[in-house]
């Protein structure tokens, strides 16, 4: 005869699982359109917050002082205190991943040196890659780009010796009496902090190369978008690395392209970064008619 008295259920007395906490990220970059991306990106995730934006270094170790994230994302080349500057002071709240196009190896291992946990450069990861880049960080496994694993590689195999930084990154704070404050310490001094201004050339939509933002491209009449997009394009990127560093397909990049080369009167790639870095031949306004 059936029982109708109910199973009870073993697992009863054990609560269900709590979800783990997304993890609090802090982004520092001085390109607004790549701050927003990721921001964006990131924080379309379950398992990801971003806890607080940052344009430069100070602001940086401000944000992640006040807010005690998981990961930094930390750009390279920022105005003010520069990345490579604010990083060994950033590693002491939090393990730092640098997101930047700066690939040269000097620079990937200096910041490897001063203590970032791993290393991607625009272009050569996707939406997904930088994701487990971010938790591996979080959980103490380095991540490398190709770009900067080769020079890691390159160094390990003493092919590499590790030369002077270009264009005064990493500045030494006490060398212009500049002291960031030791863990625990409550503020840095504006004043102080003020002082350490690497000279780093910016263009009117972030560095592109370390040119310096002479060119009046005003005149070119882009969008914000399309002129990050130039940037992009005149830094040497591929359709497919614009894309994935823009987060938008290979498509919408070839539509911005399309109404770039129309608005610089160019017919190729070579021919509009010639104008907009100001190196064609006749780069005025008369010879762009």
């Amino acid at each position: 005869m059936h029982d109708p008295t109910p199973t009870p259920n073993p697992f009863e007395a054990f609560p269900p699982a709590t979800p783990p906490a997304p993890l609090r990220v802090v982004v520092a970059d001085d390109n607004p359109v790549v701050r927003a991306g990721l921001t964006a990106l990131l924080s379309g995730r379950a398992d990801i917050t971003v806890v607080a934006e940052a344009a430069d270094g100070r602001t940086a170790w401000e944000a992640a002082h006040a807010h005690r994230p998981d990961v930094v994302l930390l750009d390279v080349r920022m105005p003010g205190v520069d990345g490579i500057s604010a990083l060994p002071y950033l590693v002491r709240i939090a393990p730092v991943l640098m997101l930047t196009y700066s690939r040269e190896s000097e620079i990937v291992q200096e910041a490897l040196r001063r203590g970032a946990g791993g290393y991607l450069v625009h272009g050569e990861f996707s939406a997904d890659q930088l994701v487990d880049a971010v938790q591996d960080i979080k959980e103490g496994r380095p991540h490398f780009t190709p770009t900067a694993a080769g020079a890691l590689v390159a160094q390990l195999r003493g092919e590499q010796q590790g030369g002077p930084l270009p264009e005064g990154l990493g500045q030494d704070a006490t060398a212009h009496g500049v002291g960031f404050p030791t863990p625990g310490a409550s503020a840095i001094s504006e004043e102080n902090l003020s002082r350490l201004q690497p000279d780093v050339g910016q263009s009117s939509s972030g560095w592109t190369g370390g040119r310096p933002a002479a060119v009046d491209r005003s005149r070119f009449q882009l969008s914000a978008r399309e002129a990050e997009i130039m940037d992009l394009i005149a830094s040497g990127m591929t359709n497919q690395q614009i894309a994935a560093t823009c987060f938008i397909s290979e498509k919408t990049v070839k539509n911005h392209i399309n109404r770039i080369f129309a608005k610089l009167h160019s017919t190729s790639r070579s021919e509009a970064a010639a104008k907009w870095l100001g190196t064609a031949p006749d780069s005025s306004p008369r010879g762009l008619r």
